[in-house]
C-alpha cells in the first residue's frame, strides 16, 4: 500500500457490506473470518491506494466512489486504463496470484474503500466455493470489459470514440440530452486512447452530429444524430453491473 490516509473503521459498522457480492453467498464463518481481516477507509480525492509494481497487501473493493487504474511506462508516460466502480473489486487477478500489480490505483472522489488482508483473502477463496464462484463471475467480467475497451480501441476511429463514450455517459448519469465529464478532458482522452488535442478536434467534429459543448457539458441536441455518426454498439459500450454474473453463485 503506498499512501492510503484517511478515515478508517472496523467494518461490522459499515452499512451495506451484506449486498456487497462477495460476501452475500457466505458462510458464516468465512464472512466473520474477512471481517477479523478487514477495515474500511475513507479516502479523499488524489488518495494513490497502490503503485504500479507494488505486491498486494490487501484485497480492495470499492464499496462507494471509484477508483482509476493507470499504466506508466519505463519513460514516465501515463495513460488512464480503467475506472472501478463501486461496488467492485480492484485487480483480484493480482491478490489471487499474488503477482505485482500491473497498474496504479488512484481515488478520483471521496470514497470508501474496503481493505480484506490478502493472505485471509486467498485463504477464503481456497476454502469457501461460493467465494470462489464469486471470483470466477468477478475476473471473467473484468476480462470482459478488457476485451470491449480493446474492440473499442481497434474497430473505431477517435470521432467515434469520443461520440460512443458520450452516449454511455449520458445514459449512466440518466439522460438523454446531456453528458458531464467526470473528469479532466487529457485523462478522458488517455482512457480512449487518444491524445487531449485528439478529444478536442473529435468533439468539434461531433459539433455537425448533435451536440453542443460547455466546459465539462456535452448538451446532446439530436441524440439520434450521433448515434447514426458514431454507431455505438452494446457488444462494446453496454458493460455488465458488477453483480451481472450472478449465473455463477452457488444457491443454498
Amino acid at each position: 500500500m503506498a499512501s492510503l490516509t484517511g478515515s478508517a473503521a472496523q467494518p461490522d459498522g459499515e452499512p451495506g457490506l451484506d449486498s456487497l457480492p462477495v460476501f452475500r453467498s457466505l458462510s458464516a464463518e468465512t464472512r466473520a473470518d474477512l471481517l477479523r481481516n478487514s477495515v474500511v477507509h475513507g479516502a479523499a480525492p488524489g488518495t494513490v491506494l497502490f503503485e504500479q509494481g507494488d505486491v498486494p497487501n490487501f484485497q480492495l473493493i470499492v464499496i462507494a466512489g471509484s477508483v482509476q487504474l493507470f499504466g506508466k511506462s519505463a519513460e514516465g508516460r501515463e495513460v488512464l486504463i480503467e475506472v472501478v466502480r463501486a461496488p467492485d473489486l480492484i485487480i483480484p487477478a493480482a491478490v489471487v496470484t499474488g503477482a505485482p500489480y500491473l497498474m496504479e490505483a488512484r481515488v478520483p472522489e471521496s470514497s470508501r474503500i474496503l481493505l480484506i488482508h490478502s493472505d485471509a483473502f486467498r485463504r477464503a477463496v481456497a476454502g469457501d466455493l461460493a467465494l470462489a464462484h464469486e471470483m470466477i463471475g468477478s475476473l471473467a467480467q473484468q476480462f470482459r470489459r478488457m476485451v470491449r475497451q480493446i474492440k473499442n480501441l481497434k474497430l473505431r476511429s477517435s470521432t467515434q470514440r469520443a461520440g460512443c463514450y458520450i452516449l454511455a455517459l449520458s445514459k449512466r448519469q440518466g439522460t438523454l440530452d446531456r453528458a458531464v465529464l467526470p473528469y479532466e478532458k487529457n485523462l478522458i482522452a488517455s482512457e480512449l486512447g487518444i491524445t487531449r488535442e485528439s478529444f478536442s478536434r473529435a468533439l468539434s467534429a461531433l459539433e455537425n452530429f448533435g451536440i453542443r459543448v460547455d466546459g465539462q457539458t456535452i448538451t446532446i441536441l439530436d441524440p439520434k444524430l450521433l448515434a447514426a455518426e458514431c454507431k455505438p454498439d452494446p457488444l462494446i459500450d453496454e458493460g455488465e453491473a458488477p453483480d451481472s454474473l450472478g449465473l455463477l453463485r452457488v444457491r443454498a
